[in-house]
């Protein structure tokens, strides 16, 4: 037998299997991406200005569905359909309310366990007894709105969250807002990749990473 013979013939067969093969692996690859953007990773757009200056109106981002909790700092997308009010003047009942009904970006501040005690004075808020590090705020925090005694420890399966801008934020400070419950966050924001050109001095602004 030649050498040519013992080589084996590339048929047509061979051809469609593999188009066959690679439209297979295409399909995967596409079905794995849909599944990635529907259910872990989902685009938001800010709306309003209580995140200035980390975000602004507009800003487009991406979310990640958390899969073990938040965690302090992280910037959450939440369902504000309820809030959690305490119902006694002790601040020990705490029970799900009316919201704004609408979605938030807020920046988690504390978490289930945690204590919370607000300064409007200093403009200072401290968890756990330590006094937070805020950089990323646009004023101090000179406001609250009267939906909380503090200090306050954070009751389980709920947040503590406020907006950056915080003379102009409607947060877990009000009554309108209240406690975020752990099953209204939809994800963490974790990358900005859009913003609106008059805010930007640079194209590479357009971009951040939020974590």
């Amino acid at each position: 037998m030649s050498e040519q013979q013992a080589e084996k013939k590339y048929t047509i067969g061979d051809f469609f299997g593999d188009i066959l093969d690679i439209l297979e692996t295409g399909a995967l690859s596409i079905f794995v991406f849909v599944l990635l953007f529907t259910f872990v990773i989902r685009p938001v757009t800010v709306d309003g200005g209580s995140m200035n200056p980390t975000l602004y109106h507009s800003d487009k981002l991406l979310i990640l569905t958390p899969l073990k909790g938040v965690n302090n700092g992280d910037i959450v997308v939440v369902n504000n359909h309820e809030g959690g009010r305490f119902t006694d003047a002790e601040q020990t009942v705490i029970a799900r309310q009316p919201g704004l009904d609408r979605v938030l970006v807020k920046r988690v501040i504390a978490r289930a366990g945690q204590e919370i005690d607000i300064d409007t004075t200093a403009g200072t808020v401290t968890v756990d007894g330590v006094v937070l590090d805020e950089p990323y705020i646009s004023d101090p925090t000179y406001r609250e709105d009267g939906a909380f005694i503090y200090p306050m420890t954070i009751p389980e399966g709920y947040l503590f969250v406020m907006g950056d801008n915080r003379l102009n934020s409607t947060d877990s400070r009000s009554p309108a807002v209240g406690l975020i419950p752990e099953d209204s966050v939809y994800g963490t924001a974790f990358f900005r990749y859009d913003r609106d050109e008059s805010l930007m001095e640079k194209w590479t602004d357009r971009f951040a990473i939020l974590f």
